[in-house]
């Protein structure tokens, strides 16, 4: 089954928070987020934007990396945000309340941590750098719509080959 794409150029991190936010207006309860990418791909910039895109700008959205979950609560709904890099094994996740979630919006950061109980319908961020210039700068967003997200964000959404 083909999943439509959009793929998105981001010069920096101030356009990475700028995704962020526009996927924080498009949000609804039940939403998964999975980011996807490497060390230093930006996905806690993503994250940290789109939480505050529901909180207000004050919000505090420090890394989840030692605490393995944040949650924050958003005027409509309940905000997840995982950090599952540390995780041994997918019943973990269990541990943290994911099942929780689906009463909010999870934002999971290493999302592969969770094996087959990552939930089907969910929206793949995943963040990449193209070339070894991009590093610390610019890089690749290509959205991954496996829910109903591209009816929901404007883009030239391609169907994956």
């Amino acid at each position: 089954m083909s999943h439509p794409v959009l793929t998105l150029d981001l010069a920096d991190d101030a356009a990475t928070a700028s995704l962020g936010a526009r996927l924080g207006a498009a949000a609804r309860v039940g939403d998964v987020i999975a980011l996807i990418g490497d060390l230093g791909a930006g996905k806690t910039t993503l994250a940290r934007a789109l939480i505050r895109h529901l909180t207000g700008p004050e919000t505090e959205a420090p890394s989840p990396t030692f605490t393995l979950v944040q949650t924050y609560q958003g005027p409509a709904f309940p905000i997840w945000h995982f950090d599952l890099y540390r995780l041994k094994h997918p019943g973990e996740a269990r541990e943290l309340g994911f099942e929780e979630t689906v009463d909010g919006l999870a934002l999971i950061e290493w999302p592969d941590r969770l094996g087959g109980d990552l939930p089907p319908a969910r929206l793949e961020v995943r963040l990449s750098f193209e070339s070894p210039e991009r590093i610390g700068g610019g890089r690749i967003a290509r959205l991954v719509d496996r829910d109903d997200w591209s009816a929901r964000i404007d883009g030239d959404w391609r169907p994956t080959r």
